[in-house]
């Protein structure tokens, strides 16, 4: 019986660590798998370097985005993907 009531807050204190710590790290990997899963081209992106620009082309893990005045072609991993915008076409 002492042995139980040693282990009950042990075990209480890894279970409020995965409810603080790794459900809100699980729910913001599927939020951002999901937002660049959706990826399409004409989208607005930011990525995580700070680089904005539109998506011009989408080849399994690699994304080219147009940015600058000049039009810049520059290409990047999907992972390397900050923020998405999606453009409403009217």
């Amino acid at each position: 019986m002492q042995q139980l009531i040693t282990l009950v807050p042990l075990v209480l204190m890894f279970g409020l660590m995965y409810v603080i710590l790794i459900l809100p790290q699980r729910k913001k990997e599927k939020k951002t798998r999901e937002m660049l899963n959706a990826l399409k081209v004409g989208d607005n992106v930011t990525t995580i370097g700070g680089v904005m620009g539109r998506v011009v082309n989408i080849k399994d893990d690699e994304i080219t985005i147009e940015s600058g005045v000049e039009k810049t072609k520059v290409k990047f991993k999907r992972w390397g993907i900050k923020e998405v915008e999606k453009v409403i076409e009217s």
